[in-house]
């Protein structure tokens, strides 16, 4: 199978910083791959590679099996990659039909904004949101801003789903809501790279584990793999973590 994205040598200096240095991995179509590492290790970076926010010192993007790196942002949404922000910020003065239908005016083609709000319905239908479509979307609580960022992301009909910290600052229930429509997204065929810190979310949904530290790539395989790798453990997860996480998985 040809995978949907590949990173060669990715590398992203600036000034003096190694921000991320030498990463390359694979994402199969249908794959929900998360990507973990502590604070300061070159995730959202990565992301903002892929996206076009940066461009790369050293490297090639390749997506769906054209190369990408020397691609502009706009160019990126339109061929099927969509992202969301660790920092929701919608814009609150518009409704929340209006805030997912500009992506789906803009980025994926729709030929009018009647049109764009008909899709738009149906990504809020699917995130739980059609009862305030037309209430600003100042008005949204943080969980509801989150399912926000996802329908806009959604509206521009990606083959591709960067999701950046969804979770944060979610109770249980919010977290396990989120969860299930990510699930639903990868039956929809869409594939999924998932920057998390909640371990409990990567064990739940992810078949592959990417992990960063200090710009570089430090380990990647199943999430039982990489809780028990000694640099994971080291670098990110700590000693409690990982005895706790052998214990359930058997390994004493």
């Amino acid at each position: 199978m040809t995978p949907i994205l590949q990173l060669q040598g990715v590398t992203r200096q600036f000034g003096g910083l190694m921000a991320l240095n030498n990463v390359s991995f694979d994402l199969q179509p249908g794959e929900i791959v998360g990507l973990i590492g502590p604070n300061g290790a070159g995730k959202t970076t990565l992301v903002n590679l892929v996206t076009a926010v940066y461009g790369l010192t050293k490297g090639k993007i390749i997506f769906d099996r054209k190369r990408i790196d020397r691609m502009k942002s706009y160019e990126i949404s339109r061929i099927g990659i969509a992202r969301t922000f660790q920092i929701v910020q919608p814009f609150p003065k518009m409704t929340v039909l209006e805030n997912v239908a500009a992506g789906a005016l803009f980025a994926a083609g729709a030929k009018s904004m009647e049109e764009a709000k008909e899709q738009s319905y149906e990504h809020l239908k699917f995130v739980g949101l059609v009862e305030y479509a037309h209430s600003p979307a100042s008005e949204l609580t943080l969980a509801n801003r989150k399912r926000l960022e996802l329908a806009k992301s959604l509206a521009m009909n990606p083959k591709l789903l960067l999701l950046d910290e969804v979770n944060s600052g979610l109770n249980n229930v919010e977290i396990n809501h989120a969860l299930d429509l990510i699930r639903r997204l990868v039956e929809r065929g869409i594939t999924i790279l998932l920057i998390e810190h909640l371990m409990k979310v990567v064990l739940a949904v992810c078949s592959r584990v990417i992990v960063l530290h200090h710009g570089q790539m430090i380990s990647e395989g199943t999430p039982s793999e990489v809780v028990r790798d000694p640099r994971v453990v080291e670098a990110y997860l700590g000693s409690r973590f990982a005895s706790r996480g052998q214990r359930k998985s058997g390994h004493e």
